[in-house]
């Protein structure tokens, strides 16, 4: 069962997330920040990859931790659940467009992370949402879930939409990226026989 939990707790933020990545992308998640659990429902919808995340964090000084502590749990729960990722298809890419926001993602669960970052955030906030928080999020989720994570916004002019383009192609690219790959279901996808 490709299922993981993981439970993280520091003197900023108390998180628990669970994830199941044979899904239907069912959602269950509230971290206090809006902004952010509208992304989230589009990253679990999209990927197909149920979450149920719950974080309480000292939004009162602002949403920094929160955002970052959600993102390395939740590359922790992903790690987890792949474990050896024997049959996993491994590679993942999309292009997808919202509206004015054009963004392609491209990534490798190869337990090497690294993230690429090419997108511009044309306002300091959405709503009350920091928009740099956008790439806090994704750097602590690749990082800890081992991914090498390309994103690129090919054309945007509405922080919301780019924002919202950015987490639902990773999503998609995720998707396809943990699918169990029908030829090669019992083997890891490296040359090395390890990830």
């Amino acid at each position: 069962m490709r299922r993981a939990t993981i439970s993280r707790k520091t003197a900023e933020t108390e998180i628990s997330v669970e994830i199941d990545l044979d899904g239907t992308g069912r959602y269950d998640i509230q971290t206090g920040v809006g902004f952010f659990d509208h992304m989230l429902d589009q990253l679990s919808r999209h990927s197909l990859i149920d979450m149920t995340i719950w974080a309480k964090g000292d939004t009162h000084i602002d949403d920094h931790h929160t955002v970052e502590d959600t993102g390395i749990a939740l590359g922790q729960a992903l790690a987890e659940a792949l474990g050896e990722k024997t049959g996993i298809c491994r590679y993942g890419e999309c292009h997808l467009p919202m509206d004015d926001a054009q963004v392609r993602c491209a990534l490798d669960l190869s337990a090497r992370p690294f993230l690429i970052w090419n997108v511009d955030l044309p306002t300091p906030k959405i709503g009350s949402f920091d928009t740099e928080l956008v790439r806090e999020f994704f750097q602590a989720f690749s990082t800890h879930g081992g991914i090498t994570l390309h994103v690129d916004q090919l054309h945007g002019l509405n922080s919301h939409h780019i924002a919202e383009a950015a987490f639902k192609a990773v999503a998609r690219a995720l998707r396809a990226a943990v699918e169990t790959d029908p030829r090669k279901a019992d083997a890891v996808p490296s040359t090395k026989g390890t990830l």
